[in-house]
């Protein structure tokens, strides 16, 4: 074989490559007849089914966070590479792709493991009834889940289907009535065989682009193998147990203080193991206070005070960013302040933050 007929070969094999990708991206995409609350209950039933693959999040929430929420920001607030095995949901495993390795996250039935491969450590945890988010669940499944928490379906309609990791997938939107939500609508596209969401994105009111996108790249209904699922620790890593999690869980248990039962004309969550932590309304329109102590809440104060955006204002520090409103209270009645986050409007949170203020309770013992 010649030369020039070699290269001729290799020239054909890369236009190949690259062509067939673009060109199934040219196809038309079909679309389904299927009305918006049919897709609404395809997606509800499809809550457990298995699932794996690539997914990406991109957000441009960027937070003004003290060390104690750096992981909140770098979720929201820039891109992540996840590959995900998804058996159930009591045993899954998430691998958070870096430049220099990897992080995974595993649930096991009540067990959670987490692996840090630049710092070659495992940590054991429960999954407590509240904490800050994590990988898993910004996986468009599960983001899903929680925004449609609670949807009633004259709020649903359908949007054109578009192209989600190969498939013609249809499309729901979401529009938010409630008065409190700073959402304006959430859009989602739906694997049309399993009803398992594919991709997510949500917009802030008065907003043309996308605050926070979740999407597959790559898809498979099929249930993942167990061993792919699994976790085994390598050897000479560090291993640890971790009793509190994060500072939310930490708050939950032992802050000496309970929030009211509604808040801004929102209900509580009648989950019987949240304690000082309260978490008003539920899907797209939610709002969480968090008592926080002087360690936790000054360093947060800090960094507010030093960022563009932020407002001091009679009730605390105060910010917006895309959906999510964020005000640290005064130290009222507890000693490092509240910090009421949700995707609320501002008025809502000033709002509660004046019916804290007059209306959490003591409470005697921490929980065992």
């Amino acid at each position: 074989m010649t030369p020039a007929r070699r290269w001729c070969i290799v020239a054909i094999g890369v236009a190949l490559l690259i062509g067939v990708p673009l060109g199934v991206r040219a196809m038309p995409v079909a679309d389904s007849s299927i009305t918006a609350t049919a897709l609404f209950q395809r997606i509800r039933s499809s809550q457990d089914h298995p699932y794996s693959g690539y997914a990406e999040t991109l957000g441009t929430l960027q937070l003004p966070v003290a060390d104690r929420f750096t992981d909140i920001g770098s979720l929201l607030g820039e891109r992540t590479r996840m590959r995900v095995w998804w058996r159930s949901p009591h045993d899954w495993r998430v691998n958070k792709v870096l430049t220099t390795g990897e992080s995974d996250l595993v649930q096991h039935g009540t067990k959670t493991t987490e692996w840090d491969y630049e710092k070659s450590s495992v940590t054991v945890s429960r999954d407590p009834a509240i904490r800050l988010p994590r990988t898993a669940d910004l996986l468009p499944p599960q983001l899903t889940g929680r925004l449609l928490q609670d949807a009633d379906p004259s709020e649903l309609s359908r949007i054109p289907a578009r192209r989600v990791a190969g498939r013609d997938a249809p499309g729901l939107r979401l529009s938010p009535a409630a008065p409190q939500s700073s959402i304006d609508h959430v859009d989602i596209w739906v694997d049309p065989s399993t009803g398992v969401p594919l991709r997510v994105e949500v917009y802030a009111v008065a907003s043309t682009s996308a605050s926070f996108t979740s999407e597959f790249t790559s898809f498979s209904s099929a249930t993942p193998g167990a061993t792919t699922a699994a976790f085994a620790a390598p050897t000479g890593a560090r291993q640890s147990y971790d009793g509190i999690v994060d500072i939310a869980d930490a708050a939950n248990h032992y802050a000496p203080v309970a929030p009211p039962h509604t808040l801004a004309g929102l209900s509580q969550s009648g989950d019987a193991r949240l304690r000082a932590v309260g978490v008003y309304g539920a899907g797209v329109t939610q709002l969480i206070a968090i008592p926080l102590w002087d360690r936790a809440s000054e360093p947060l104060r800090t960094q507010l005070e030093k960022t563009p955006g932020v407002r001091l204002v009679d009730e605390g520090d105060i910010f917006t960013v895309g959906p999510l409103s964020v005000l640290l209270t005064q130290h009222g009645n507890f000693d490092g302040g509240w910090l009421l986050v949700g995707t609320v409007t501002e008025s809502t949170l000033i709002t509660a933050a004046h019916e804290i203020a007059s209306g959490s309770r003591g409470l005697p013992e921490p929980l065992p």
